[in-house]
């Protein structure tokens, strides 16, 4: 009995022992299955094929990724197109900022093939502070014909005209490229400012000659016709320099200058005697001016009291000539 016993022992003890390995393998069993099954994060949404956001392809790419290739394509600058140059700015130094995130959430849910739009703010004041200094750099300022003397022939130098950049119409097309995210060089628009003085405009000159006594009429710088004239005696002299036309008078009067020679003479009306002659060419030099005299035999001489006496036929022609501006330039030669 007590062997029977000991054995029935033995066996519930191994029994038991089993169960408890059981045990033992069964919760190692569920451990093993509550690991097995935790979730892990699943991958990124990548965006609809063929999606893109203005212009730039984000199709298959994460968020995160469509992201930093906009960015990076909107970074690139804009070429401006300058006289002669080429210019580079980017959106960030004009102070647009484009609404990146957004875009690319809509993207993300977007159908394939959908082009969808970026939003850019754009900042006026940077922009034309800018285009402020394109200008600085790039207007030209018109130059007029200039009219000197070379030895004794006038000489007009060849005008040039001007350009002043066309602002708002710059900023309008920068603008536009920058919201389109557009990268093709944008030439900037001049707008053209003209001289006033040509050397078509210039007209007739007239060169008078003191130490010989000629007259000579230019139409700009193409000779026309020379005359024999009578300037100032040397007490008298005729003055030296550049001056014009400023006014023009027929059949004149006379009338006695405040000088000692014209002392007690009284004004001549039009007609023979008159010592003007028919024609007065007043010049900008106080006093004297290009007349006509009876006096022919005073003409090749240093005979006048400083005016430019001419014979009566030849001043009325020059007279038909010229115009209240024409210059004149009186030389010692």
């Amino acid at each position: 009995m007590r062997r029977i016993g000991l054995a029935l022992l033995f066996v519930l003890g191994f029994g038991a022992a089993g169960g408890l390995s059981a045990g033992v393998i069964a919760a190692t069993g569920t451990t093993t299955g509550t690991t097995t099954g935790t979730t892990t994060a699943a991958p990124p949404k990548s965006i609809a094929p063929g999606v893109t956001i203005a212009g730039v392809d984000v199709g298959d790419l994460t968020a995160e990724d469509a992201t930093a290739q906009v960015n990076a394509a909107f970074a690139d600058p804009l070429t401006l197109v300058a006289p002669r140059s080429r210019l580079a700015v980017t959106p960030k130094r004009l102070g647009a900022i484009a609404q990146v995130r957004p875009a690319v959430a809509r993207a993300v849910a977007a159908p394939a093939g959908t082009a969808v739009k970026l939003r850019v703010k754009l900042n006026r004041p940077r922009t034309l502070a800018y285009l402020k200094m394109v200008a600085h750099r790039f207007d030209r300022t018109p130059a007029d014909a200039q009219l000197a003397l070379r030895g004794l022939r006038p000489l007009v130098t060849k005008e040039r005209a001007g350009r002043t950049l066309r602002r708002e119409k710059a900023m309008a097309a920068i603008f536009t490229a920058i919201a389109a995210n557009e990268r093709t060089p944008l030439k900037l628009q001049f707008a053209a400012l003209q001289p006033s003085v040509t050397r078509a405009s210039i007209g007739p000159v007239i060169v008078i000659r003191r130490g010989s006594n000629r007259l000579y009429l230019y139409d700009g710088m193409r000779f026309e016709r020379v005359f024999g004239v009578a300037t100032g005696q040397s007490v008298y002299p005729t003055p030296l320099g550049r001056w014009s036309i400023v006014v023009k008078w027929r059949n004149p009067w006379w009338y006695p200058p405040n000088s000692a020679w014209a002392k007690g003479e009284k004004p001549v009306p039009p007609g023979p005697g008159n010592p003007l002659g028919t024609r007065w060419m007043g010049l900008s030099a106080s006093g004297v001016g290009i007349h006509g005299t009876p006096d022919d035999a005073s003409i090749g001489y240093s005979a006048s009291h400083g005016c430019i006496r001419m014979l009566i036929p030849q001043v009325e022609w020059l007279f038909q000539q010229v115009d209240i501006g024409t210059p004149v330039f009186i030389v010692a030669a």
